[in-house]
């Protein structure tokens, strides 16, 4: 279909095309094998300026918004979802300053990462917060004219390799969630430490971290907004980066379906293409279907959340919600189209079905997405009732 895309878009797409065919296609299997972070190609990315898309041009970025981030977002994905999450957390790490950050925090972090000279993460999981982001247990003691940070975050994407992290603490532990405040830590600050990398199913080469802080101190004015803020600033960075995880839903699924299609019209048995069987063609028809329209879907509500619309819980929700089930369903029906060989590691779709599947749980689980869809639903009838 034609999105009618601007001449901007066009070009982000097709550079983002290019990378993702010249530079990811060729060592996306070498990347998953060794679980190496894609250095090399994120610097790429910066060169290319797809770091700062939806960055102000007075910090040096693009000044464009969300659906240009995600056209780019999903040409990525195309080939490698663990090259697009490590180009994409940086993004939801820089979304707490750009949205709340001020003048001076603003000018001292975002031109770095619009360029791509440093990445970015969010710390807000821990290990009994994770689907309850208001159970977190990481503190920030005002202590003069410093926090002092104490606690851990667990399985954050980009941890160890980004610059720059955007961490949520407790600094009011009487006021629960209220109590959530949200700071800025640089790489290299004295009791800021990580864990391990993580060794996943899939998405490998991006780089997973605990976030470790130990009497970590940091000066008051790397206090994002006011204290108390944090929960919000969490929730709406989420809100604005689902259409991006949904992007990545839509990348996948697309680089599944052309091997899928592609494999089909080769594979010969019983004297022709396997293509020309009616079971596959009605496989590769849902196929195309849902992911049509999942992209439809993340396209609109990219849009919608780019407009500064207030109210975008629920449609971030249902964006990020449908496009990762079907990613997860494409993926799957992919390998089965392939039969013994798409299990195989000579092909990419066993490694996108793998990847895959955390689309279903990071930033907010779809049974999660769930909850906030059908909560917005009470209130939105409780109004009209």
């Amino acid at each position: 279909m034609d999105y009618f895309f601007t001449e901007e878009q066009q070009a982000i797409q097709e550079i983002a095309r290019q990378i993702a065919r010249e530079k990811i296609v060729p060592v996306r299997e070498e990347l998953d094998e060794t679980q190496e972070f894609p250095t090399e190609i994120m610097k790429i990315c910066g060169q290319a300026d797809l770091f700062g898309i939806n960055i102000p041009e007075e910090y040096g970025g693009m000044g464009l918004g969300t659906l240009d981030t995600t056209i780019a977002v999903e040409e990525l994905s195309t080939a490698c979802l663990a090259v697009s999450v490590s180009f994409a957390a940086s993004g939801l790490g820089a979304y707490p300053i750009l949205l709340y950050g001020n003048e001076e925090q603003k000018s001292k972090y975002l031109p770095d990462i619009a360029s791509g000279k440093k990445l970015a993460a969010f710390g807000l999981t821990e290990a009994n917060a994770g689907s309850d982001a208001g159970g977190i247990r990481t503190t920030a003691v005002k202590d003069g004219g410093s926090y002092i940070l104490n606690g851990t975050k667990q399985w954050i994407t980009n941890g160890g390799e980004a610059e720059i992290y955007t961490v949520i603490a407790i600094t009011d532990k009487s006021k629960g969630a209220r109590g959530a405040s949200a700071f800025i830590v640089e790489k290299g600050t004295e009791g800021f430490s990580f864990g391990k990398k993580e060794n996943k199913m899939g998405i490998r080469a991006s780089a997973t971290r605990e976030l470790v802080f130990e009497d970590c101190r940091i000066p008051a004015e790397n206090l994002i907004s006011k204290e108390g803020m944090g929960f919000m600033v969490a929730m709406k960075t989420l809100d604005m980066s689902r259409p991006g995880i949904a992007a990545q839903g839509v990348g996948v699924s697309k680089g599944a379906l052309d091997v899928a299609v592609n494999y089909a019209r080769e594979r010969h048995q019983f004297g022709q293409p396997i293509i020309g069987f009616q079971a596959v063609q009605h496989m590769l028809a849902d196929m195309a279907t849902k992911t049509e329209a999942a992209r439809a879907l993340t396209y609109a509500v990219a849009r919608y959340v780019g407009s500064g619309a207030k109210d975008i819980s629920k449609v971030s929700a249902m964006t990020k919600l449908y496009a990762s089930d079907v990613a997860m369903e494409v993926t799957t029906n992919a390998v089965q189209v392939l039969g013994g060989y798409g299990y195989m590691k000579e092909y990419p779709v066993e490694k996108m079905m793998r990847d895959a599947k955390i689309l279903q749980i990071y930033e907010g689980t779809n049974q999660i997405q769930r909850n906030v869809i059908g909560a917005a639903l009470i209130k939105e009838y409780a109004r009209k009732a």
